[in-house]
C-alpha cells in the first residue's frame, strides 16, 4: 500500500439538512488534508435522501476551495448519467480552478435505480460505457475530428479511473490502461478475480505505465472498541434500508441494533463489511494488514459514514494512524 484516501458521500443525517451536510465535507476534507490523507473523492448518488453529493462536479469545486493541497475528484461520475462533453467541460473547469489536484473516476452504473436513470439522461445503455469513455478521452485531449471542443477541457491532464464492483470494469481498465478502483466497502464479490484479470490483461498507456489499484474499505474507529461497533450502527442501519428498498437518511447510532437483526441481515451485513476496520486503532490496522496483505493494493480508500460530524473526524484520524503503520511495515 503507497497511499491512502478517503471517499464521502456527504452524508445527510435525520434532524440535519443538506447544507450542513455541505459544510461537513469541506470540514472533513480539510481535516484529512492536515492529516496526510492523498484523495478525497465524492461519489454521484441521485435519489438518496442519506446523500448530499448528486451535483458531485458543484461539491468538488466547494471542496476544493476549502483545501489547497489534496487531489479532490469524483469517486465517480456515472457516466451514462452524462453527455461525454458536459463531464469534459466540467472537470476541465475543475482543472482549471485547483490545477494539478483533479482526479475522474468513471462508472457505468446509473447511481441510483432505471427511474432516475431515465429522468437524468434517458438512455440507461450501460453497454455503451466503453465507447463514451473514449468519447470523453478525446474530448479532454483536443481531438479536432470531434469537430467540438471542450472549453473548459481539451488538453488539460485530468487522471481518468475506472471503478467498478464486476469484472467488465476491470476488463476496461486493463485495456485503457488506466487505474483500477473497486468497489469493495460495499460489493466485496469479485474482488479477487476483478483485481487478478485487470493486472493480468493490463496494456502499458500514456498516462500510465503498470496496473494501479485501490480499494475501498470501511473503518468506524475509535478509543474503545464498544463506541466503534456503536459508531458502525449508523451505517448497519443505512445498509439494512437500502438492500430493503427503503433508502434514507443517516439515523443516530442504536446500541444492540446488529444483535437485534434477523440471522439473514446479520448475514447480508456480516458479508458487506468483509472489506473494514472496526474497533481501536489496534483492530483497525490489524484488519486493514490483512486485506492489503490479501489484495497487495496500491492504495486504500476508506468510506467511514457515521451520525456524529466530529467522531467521523476522530475515525478517520485513527484510520490515518493505523495506515501508515500498515505503511512502514509493507
Amino acid at each position: 500500500m503507497k497511499r491512502f484516501s478517503v471517499l464521502d458521500l456527504v452524508p445527510v443525517t435525520e434532524g440535519g439538512d443538506v447544507a450542513t451536510s455541505l459544510a461537513h465535507a469541506a470540514d472533513t476534507a480539510a481535516h484529512v488534508e492536515r492529516l496526510g490523507y492523498a484523495r478525497y473523492w465524492v461519489a454521484e448518488h441521485h435519489g438518496m435522501p442519506g446523500i448530499a453529493s448528486a451535483a458531485t462536479s458543484v461539491v468538488l469545486a466547494h471542496v476544493g476551495a476549502a483545501t489547497s493541497t489534496i487531489r479532490i475528484g469524483a469517486g465517480g461520475i456515472m457516466l451514462p448519467n452524462h453527455s461525454p462533453l458536459v463531464i469534459a467541460e466540467q472537470f476541465g473547469t475543475l482543472e482549471a480552478l485547483f490545477p494539478g489536484r483533479v482526479d475522474l473516476g468513471l462508472g457505468r452504473a446509473p447511481g441510483s435505480d432505471q427511474i432516475v436513470a431515465r429522468a437524468l439522461r434517458r438512455n440507461t445503455d450501460g453497454e455503451g460505457f466503453p465507447r463514451d469513455v473514449v468519447e470523453l478521452q478525446a474530448y479532454l485531449a483536443g481531438d479536432p475530428t470531434l469537430r467540438v471542443t471542450a472549453v473548459p477541457g481539451a488538453g488539460t491532464k485530468v487522471p481518468l479511473w475506472i471503478l467498478g464492483s464486476s469484472l467488465f470494469g476491470a476488463q476496461l481498465a486493463a485495456a485503457l490502461g488506466l487505474p483500477y478502483a473497486f468497489a469493495s466497502h460495499f460489493a466485496p464479490d469479485a474482488m479477487d478475480a476483478a483485481i487478478e484479470l485487470y493486472r493480468r490483461e493490463f496494456r502499458p498507456s500514456e498516462q500510465l505505465a503498470a496496473p494501479y489499484v485501490m480499494l475501498g474499505f470501511n473503518v468506524f474507529a475509535a478509543d474503545e472498541e464498544d463506541e466503534a461497533r456503536l459508531l458502525a450502527s449508523s451505517m448497519q442501519q443505512a445498509f439494512v434500508a437500502l438492500r430493503t428498498g427503503r433508502p434514507q437518511k443517516i439515523k443516530p447510532p442504536v446500541v444492540g441494533y446488529y444483535e437485534s437483526l434477523s440471522p439473514t441481515l446479520q448475514g447480508m451485513l456480516d458479508h458487506v463489511f468483509l472489506a473494514a476496520g472496526i474497533g481501536t486503532k489496534a483492530t483497525v490496522e490489524r484488519a486493514l494488514e490483512r486485506f492489503v496483505a490479501q489484495t497487495q493494493a496500491d492504495e486504500i480508500i476508506f468510506a467511514c459514514q457515521t451520525f456524529d460530524h466530529e467522531k467521523r473526524k476522530r475515525s478517520l484520524e485513527i484510520a490515518a494512524d493505523a495506515a501508515r503503520g500498515v505503511m512502514s511495515r509493507s
